[in-house]
């Protein structure tokens, strides 16, 4: 993993470095990811008292299960006032709009606060082949959009969104014999994909290709892979996407560099924890086989600060994006930035957190002058739906204890006396 002549920083030194950390040796303020004055400085008072009060009610274990069953049926049946409920709660607060114009006043507030935008179209699991090709056309209105605005530099593309799962799955598979009929609809999947990448390059923006499920990942780093072959040449326009709590992800991280290496191409990663843990344990014991995800939360932090270290090494031929909400892999990042003297806004070395989420981490950051953005996602309510109770059960209590996100919230009231 070390790159040769190079001495590998350990994970104790970069503790040290860490909490040593005091700005950047070039000035600048330093980073506190407590200060919530900071965090919230994008938000009125009458703005913060509604996000306490939400997430007061995500925080409520019985009343998120009750709004996720509730929310999955609106989805399919009509129910009164569904929509505008939803949209006047959960989805103003992870959501930027319906639609790509819908979104431009969150942006544009981002962008006043220093902070840039991942354009990411909601909608998942998309079956026909005339829903893949509606998904492809948002994404390139997505780039034609994004390309106008200086603060929207990516848009974020979900290959399920373009191709059948069942598909993904076969093609993954190193004994499966694909029949004629496959091969051309994996050939059009190929097309989606290259088309996307190839407007992304034509104007100046990137693509985050998003990780998925193991049993289809090898389908989705070979459309990958191919794409960043062709358009990472002089700069990176495509990024994967690792998901660091799979065991084998940090030695890929490597391969990925090697091959990037060996063909001439620059590679582009985005580093993300996972977000399938149960379904693939699950799937692994019922299955009878070694489960794909680490032991605990220790050992993937280990791997996610390693391969976080590994790209910074190496960042003159990696771009990396730490799309991590854990502070303690952002301040790392933050720290060995500082220690190798490098610039804060590289174009190579990226934050992100989602929308709505961990702004303690954002906004201190940005406020810091690193490269840092949110996924905007948008989508019309019913198809942002899935993507709505995830992010509402990541936020509630297991405990009893308060959520991180209201916690902060909660500091900040005080703070001011509201």
């Amino acid at each position: 993993m070390k790159k040769e002549g190079k001495p590998v920083i350990s994970l104790s030194q970069l503790e040290k470095i860490a909490k040593a950390y005091n700005g950047s040796p070039n000035g600048g303020p330093a980073l506190d990811f407590s200060n919530t004055q900071i965090a919230f400085a994008g938000k009125d008072n009458d703005e913060l008292k509604r996000t306490e009060w939400l997430f007061k009610l995500m925080n409520n274990r019985h009343l998120v299960s009750i709004g996720s069953k509730l929310g999955m049926l609106g989805t399919k049946i009509p129910l009164p006032f569904f929509e505008s409920a939803v949209k006047a709660t959960i989805f103003k607060q992870f959501c930027g709009g319906t639609t790509l114009l819908e979104s431009q006043p969150a942006i544009e507030h981002l962008h006043e606060l220093n902070v840039d935008s991942v354009l990411d179209y909601g909608a998942e699991a998309k079956e026909s082949e005339d829903d893949f090709n509606r998904t492809m056309n948002e994404n390139l209105r997505a780039i034609d959009f994004g390309s106008t605005l200086p603060s929207v530099p990516v848009i974020s593309s979900k290959i399920t969104g373009l191709a059948r799962f069942e598909l993904l799955e076969k093609v993954s598979k190193t004994d499966a014999t694909l029949t004629t009929e496959e091969r051309g609809e994996f050939k059009n999947v190929l097309k989606r994909v290259d088309a996307i990448c190839h407007h992304a390059a034509q104007q100046g923006m990137s693509v985050f290709i998003d990780a998925e499920e193991t049993w289809i990942q090898p389908a989705i780093d070979l459309l990958a892979n191919r794409m960043m072959k062709r358009y990472n040449k002089e700069k990176v326009v495509v990024f994967n996407t690792f998901q660091m709590y799979r065991t084998d992800r940090l030695a890929y991280i490597a391969e990925s560099f090697d091959l990037a290496k060996t063909h001439g191409y620059l590679l582009g990663a985005k580093l993300v924890r996972g977000a399938y843990m149960e379904k693939e344990r699950k799937r692994a014991t019922e299955m009878g086989y070694p489960s794909p995800i680490q032991p605990n939360k220790d050992a993937t932090d280990h791997d996610y600060n390693l391969g976080i270290q590994f790209c910074i090494e190496n960042h003159e031929s990696i771009a990396v994006c730490n799309a991590s909400h854990n502070a303690d892999s952002n301040l790392k990042m933050a720290a060995l930035i500082s220690q190798k003297n490098l610039p804060k806004n590289h174009p190579h070395l990226q934050f992100c957190q989602l929308y709505g989420m961990s702004d303690n981490i954002t906004f201190n950051l940005a406020k810091a002058g690193y490269n840092v953005a949110k996924y905007m996602v948008y989508g019309q309510v019913k198809e942002v739906i899935p993507y709505l109770i995830r992010r509402t059960q990541e936020n509630t209590s297991m405990t009893g204890d308060l959520s991180r996100e209201l916690t902060l919230v909660m500091k900040e009231v005080k703070r001011r006396g509201i």
